[in-house]
């Protein structure tokens, strides 16, 4: 299940523990963003160990400042407050990479 980040403490509260956090940054106006979240959605069922999270850039832009989003979407993983790996861009194939390699450092 992917649940929403509201804002900047409660990003640094998550990102912070010891579980795999993978993170969509997305745009309400971005296609590909809409186009990719469904498997998103699915990616999240197949890995239940890891925590799956979106975060409206829109609505939380000190979230996107504080991590350097330039582009929609970009996925990133953390791990112990650290950034493990990410992904840009609405490739099926990039994302299931960076959450199949994030799952191993689970």
């Amino acid at each position: 299940m992917v649940q929403e980040i509201k804002n900047l403490a409660e990003f640094k509260e998550i990102i912070s523990g010891d579980k795999v956090v993978i993170i969509d940054f997305w745009a309400e106006w971005c296609g590909p963003c809409k186009q990719i979240s469904p498997i998103f959605e699915k990616l999240s069922a197949d890995f239940p160990n890891l925590a799956f999270y979106k975060v409206n850039v829109d609505e939380a832009s000190d979230i996107s400042e504080e991590v350097g989003i330039r582009a929609m979407p970009t996925f990133m993983a953390f791990k112990n407050g650290a950034k493990i790996g990410e992904s840009v861009g609405a490739i099926p194939t990039r994302l299931q990479e960076l959450i199949a390699s994030a799952a191993q450092q689970a």
